[in-house]
């Protein structure tokens, strides 16, 4: 999920040699550079988790859990501390992986093709969602920030309910049925995946603009990276809920 965009001083690079300053600088560049870095780790450490549970090895419920709890806990640390970016994004970026290669084998088990599927979907949204914004055919305003962002709340909350209600034997209604009520929502909920792109490249444009830190650059790529596992899941969940009424 997308946070909001700190403010700098203007002043803040004022005292330093013109040089130094433009190498310390966020660039989209660098953002790219250290997004497809931090793909790579979670494909690898994917691979890992997605082997080990083909051939049934125990110690994969482990690195499902970790991979889990420790996604949590690394996404909170950085998006309360930023700096710790440069360090934590790739932790993050590992253990999404464990986590997601675990789930997708699962899923392909149960149904084939799902996972290459939701893969080129959540590639093919990512790249219209560039090409939306770069051509400012949807534009990213204010306004449209706030929506996005209270959309997003909303559904991480009714995600935080469900999780709860889980242990007591319920689940927040409609939210996992397979009809149409519940395909929509999953939609919905894939359509607010999407446009939280839009937030994170209007964010990293903003910062690289505003000549932000060179550690927001990481912060950029754990952002953007956060919102493609969201997406990616949200996808398996919509494409399982299709496959199931076949």
């Amino acid at each position: 999920m997308s946070f909001s965009n700190p403010v700098l001083r203007d002043d803040i690079f004022l005292r330093e040699d013109e040089r130094e300053v433009s190498e310390q600088r966020m660039t989209i560049g660098g953002t790219v550079k250290k997004t497809l870095l931090l793909l790579v780790l979670l494909i690898v450490s994917g691979s890992i988790t997605w082997y080990m549970t083909y051939e049934g090895t125990v110690e994969v419920l482990s690195l499902l859990t970790a991979g889990f709890i420790g996604m949590a806990a690394v996404a909170l640390a950085i998006s309360f501390f930023p700096k710790t970016a440069p360090l934590l994004s790739p932790v993050y970026a590992i253990l999404s992986g464990f986590a997601l290669g675990g789930v997708s084998a699962f899923m392909e088990y149960e149904y084939p093709g799902i996972v290459a599927n939701a893969i080129l979907l959540t590639v093919g949204i990512l790249f219209l969602m560039l090409f939306m914004y770069t051509q400012r055919i949807i534009k990213v305003t204010r306004g449209f920030i706030s929506f996005v962002v209270l959309c997003t709340m909303a559904i991480f909350l009714m995600t935080l309910v469900d999780f709860i209600l889980n242990f007591f034997g319920m689940n927040v209604p409609y939210i996992h049925e397979t009809g149409w009520l519940g395909i929509g929502i999953s939609l919905f909920i894939v359509i607010i995946a999407a446009l939280n792109l839009l937030v994170d490249f209007n964010f990293i444009e903003e910062q690289a603009d505003q000549g932000a830190p060179k550690y927001m650059e990481w912060y950029g790529a754990f952002a953007l990276l956060v919102t493609l596992v969201w997406l990616y899941v949200r996808i398996l969940d919509l494409l399982a809920k299709f496959s199931k009424r076949d």
